[in-house]
């Protein structure tokens, strides 16, 4: 029988993927050089985000870049590479996003408001979910008062959100090994989804 999709897989599956993305993969840049490359560029910091954020869409169905996410393979826990290949491309694109804000993407409450931008326009929801009050804003100051034991709390309802949301999209049962192309990644990589999960985190980092 397929084992299912559960919440503690999303969670590892998070943690790991975040950890490629900050401390890179073969043959792909870190986030903080992804961030790098895209500061040296024109215009104000707003605009080199959203830059930032069209090309992580147009080039993650690229075949040089889905090369690179063989890497993903390794992962220590039994979830599709679609799943785990969204993931890590989102992941990079909001944490390049907070260190263009100058933030520190090795500090925990940074990571967990970029596993909260994941979650895209039902953050506000999430918060709500959570019971946190953190005034008008979300920033990274207000996560920072706030208890170890909440920020676990947020982290566990940000992989409740996310697997709902791969179980809709019908992608809950592993029992089939995905054969990793370029299509299965290419056609996963929501554009309209990643777009504003972009928009979220240049609002919140920036």
């Amino acid at each position: 029988m397929a084992e299912k999709l559960n919440q503690g897989m999303i969670m590892k599956a998070l943690d790991y993927c975040y950890d490629k993305a900050v401390n890179g993969l073969p043959g792909l840049e870190t986030a903080e050089e992804l961030a790098q490359g895209y500061m040296q560029r024109d215009g104000s910091l707003q605009n080199k985000a959203k830059k930032l954020v069209r090309w992580q869409i147009a080039k993650a169905g690229t075949s040089g870049f889905i090369t690179g996410l063989g890497g993903l393979i390794t992962l220590p826990v039994a979830i599709p590479v679609n799943i785990t290949s969204v993931l890590y491309v989102q992941i990079r694109m909001i944490a390049a996003i907070a260190a263009m804000g100058k933030h520190d993407i090795r500090n925990d409450q940074v990571k967990t408001l970029v596993y909260m931008c994941l979650c895209g326009s039902a953050i506000t929801n999430l918060i709500k979910d959570v019971g946190i009050h953190v005034g008008s804003k979300l920033t990274v100051t207000a996560i920072n008062k706030i208890s170890g034991a909440t920020i676990t709390k947020i982290n566990q309802a940000v992989g409740f959100r996310l697997l709902t949301k791969f179980g809709e999209k019908g992608v809950v049962n592993l029992g089939k090994a995905i054969p990793f192309v370029g299509g299965v990644i290419g056609g996963t990589i929501d554009s309209i989804a990643t777009k504003t999960i972009g928009k979220v985190s240049i609002n919140i980092f920036l």
